[in-house]
């Protein structure tokens, strides 16, 4: 008996009918029945997921393979068929657990931090929807099934991004998204149709083991596996925030905390990274691409840690943390380390989760201020959250034996050993991404938690959150700390349990020399060593108190984002901004358009006036009339025979 394996469509089902009865029905109902609602539909959702998983494994124990589940036949044209079709295999099975678990515990959070919102029951409907399309996008065993997850949660991240929406910074940081984000779905559709018109197929199984029998693309060569790869990949760089369309992410930061951690940790970000894992035959034969992803990624996480290393508004930080942590996920993928970069994915998911909702209590206790030099000495004030905020700060800088240390590790080493990809340098540059992730990390902490108070007690009463905040927290420390145990007896000789895991996905993997082994140790020892410096370096800046200096030269450069912004403005929104007004509004709608439509009308005025005047009432006038009428229809009748030679008539 697999009760909950045979119907998968339970799994997502839940969140939709929640996101639907809080959406259509929610609006005079106390929190508590919108609570109700919202968490027990993810709280489900979660539960029968734990189900769905346990039965799994006994499955795959017995037949070996990914279990696929065709319901019903959703698109059908000739001989091609798209159906709602799921599956359940290893990568599946993470990233269906880091969505339910980590989006469950968001929502709990929520209940604190949104207890006195407006909208309280929209942003509930919303947040169950995210889930639903996040899920169908993981469960999808074909990519037109994805696409649909793939667009919901774009859509998901528009309204909640938007949630203040009378506040204008608000509603124009949810069309950024929107916009940017339809850029790299361009790119994912093409790639999809090139797919298509190859293998005459969307489904993952059957695409995938006829890339498998085809040899693979040459080095520079840009055969059409290479060209579908990157075409997938464009549609990753947008959805998981990477150069060039990473711009979004930050102003995403002018949704709900709750949301920033939805969307940065457990779902739309990392959409990107599991598509490209999911293809992962694809880009194996396509080493062109593969060095694409790497050098991206390895660019993005260098690029957005230097911006984030002067950031004052603490969720900024986190924002380009993200995009930072994101580009290692894509190093790994593009170096041929595809369970590395999933590693990562799963303990960022613990570890920014917690960062974010730190920071959302962190924001509730001073009353909405996110300024970090309006911030200092709030360690004995709200322990349990400073604490959280600690560990999670610990993990991401690398530290041992928190969560990052392993997957990162696992990260840098890959790279490291990929010599036909410039792997050292690659590595070198990743390295020094991650003194720099320490850095302002700890910078975050000595402004935030210590120091001299730097805002007015008199107006702002500090305070912990309720535990409906808290609780949430301390299960993410938890697991922040012991969720990359999974690779720890690797360290000691063992094996990394975690990628065994995934070897039926992704295969075993080159088998490394035991020499090998000890020169991993060497990597990690280094690896801790740069966190440690980065956090040295932030205790000397900031941990013995600081004030705020002007902002000159390169710290001007980087907090005002190496004005990536402002060149989109000049070189790209602002020309089309005035093309389509003074060319596609001002020439071809009001001029072609509206002036051919108008005229019509005005001529059509014309004539019927002009018309109007032969009704004079003078009887001369229609007997004249009357006389033409008559002279004209003789013409017509008489002049064929009037002037035969016209009509090739020979008498």
């Amino acid at each position: 008996m697999q009760p909950i394996l045979d119907h998968l469509w339970i799994i997502p089902l839940l969140p939709l009918l929640g996101s639907a009865i809080n959406g259509l029905l929610g609006k005079g109902w106390p929190n508590k029945t919108v609570n109700a609602v919202a968490l027990g539909s993810t709280g489900l959702s979660f539960a029968f997921a734990l189900e769905a998983v346990r039965e799994f494994l006994g499955y795959y124990e017995a037949n070996h393979t990914a279990f696929i589940k065709p319901f019903f036949d959703w698109i059908v044209a000739g001989n091609f068929r798209a159906g709602f079709d799921l599956q359940l295999d290893q990568l599946t099975v993470v990233m269906l657990l880091v969505v339910t678990g980590v989006g469950f515990l968001i929502h709990i959070y929520s209940t604190g931090y949104m207890a006195h919102e407006g909208g309280y029951y929209r942003f509930f409907s919303y947040l169950n929807l995210f889930m639903f399309f996040m899920l169908i996008l993981v469960l999808a065993a074909n990519f037109v099934l994805l696409f649909v997850g793939w667009e919901g949660v774009g859509l998901c991240s528009y309204l909640l991004i938007g949630f203040y929406f009378l506040r204008k910074s608000a509603a124009d940081a949810g069309k950024k998204a929107f916009i940017v984000n339809r850029i790299g779905d361009f790119g994912f559709m093409l790639g999809m149709f090139l797919i298509f018109r190859t293998f005459h197929t969307l489904d993952f199984a059957a695409v995938f083991s006829k890339v498998g029998e085809l040899p693979p693309d040459a080095m520079g060569q840009l055969g059409t596996l290479t060209v579908a790869a990157l075409l997938l990949f464009v549609g990753a760089t947008g959805k998981s925030a990477q150069i060039p369309l990473y711009v979004w992410l930050p102003d995403a930061m002018e949704g709900p905390t709750p949301v920033s951690a939805l969307i940065h940790a457990a779902t739309m970000v990392t959409a990107g990274v599991y598509v490209v894992a999911r293809s992962h035959i694809l880009y194996t034969h396509a080493p062109t691409a593969m060095y694409v992803v790497a050098i991206i990624g390895c660019a993005t996480a260098f690029f957005a840690a230097t911006i984030g290393l002067v950031q004052s508004d603490i969720k900024k930080v986190l924002a380009y943390s993200t995009v930072s942590q994101l580009g290692y996920m894509f190093l790994g993928c593009g170096v041929g380390a595809f369970g590395a970069g999933i590693f990562h994915l799963m303990t960022h998911a613990f570890f920014k989760a917690l960062l974010f909702l730190s920071a959302g209590s962190v924001i509730h206790a001073m009353g909405g201020e996110q300024d970090m030099w309006h911030m200092g000495g709030l360690w004995s004030k709200i322990k349990v959250t400073a604490w959280c905020m600690l560990f999670g700060t610990i993990a991401i800088a690398g530290f041992f034996p928190f969560a990052a240390f392993f997957s990162k590790d696992a990260i840098l080493f890959s790279t490291f050993m990929k010599d036909e990809y410039n792997g050292k340098v690659l590595y070198g540059i990743g390295l020094f991404a991650a003194i720099m992730t320490s850095f302002y990390m700890f910078r975050l902490v000595w402004l935030t938690f210590f120091g001299e108070e730097r805002f007015d007690e008199h107006k702002v009463h500090v305070h912990e959150s309720p535990k409906n905040m808290t609780v949430p927290l301390m299960i993410l420390a938890i697991l922040s700390l012991i969720g990359g145990w999974f690779a720890l007896p690797a360290l000691l000789g063992g094996k990394d349990y975690f990628t065994e895991f995934l070897s039926p996905v992704f295969g075993v993997g080159e088998v490394l020399p035991e020499s090998a082994h000890s020169l991993e140790l060497w990597l990690s020892g280094v690896a801790m060593l740069a966190a440690t410096a980065g956090l040295i370096v932030a205790w000397q800046m900031y941990g013995k108190g600081a004030k705020q200096g002007p902002s000159t030269g390169l710290h001007k450069i980087l907090y005002h984002k190496y004005y990536v912004d402002e060149l989109y403005q000049a070189v790209v929104v602002g020309p089309l901004m005035w093309l389509s007004r003074n060319v596609l509004w001002k020439v071809v709608d009001v001029g072609v358009i509206d002036g051919t439509v108008n005229g019509i009308a005005t001529g059509t005025t014309a004539v019927g006036d002009t018309v109007r005047h032969t009704q004079s009432g003078n009887t001369r006038s229609y007997a004249v009339w009357v006389l033409v009428g008559a002279l004209v229809v003789f013409a017509i009748i008489f002049w064929p025979i009037l002037h035969p030679a016209l009509f090739g008539v020979v008498r």
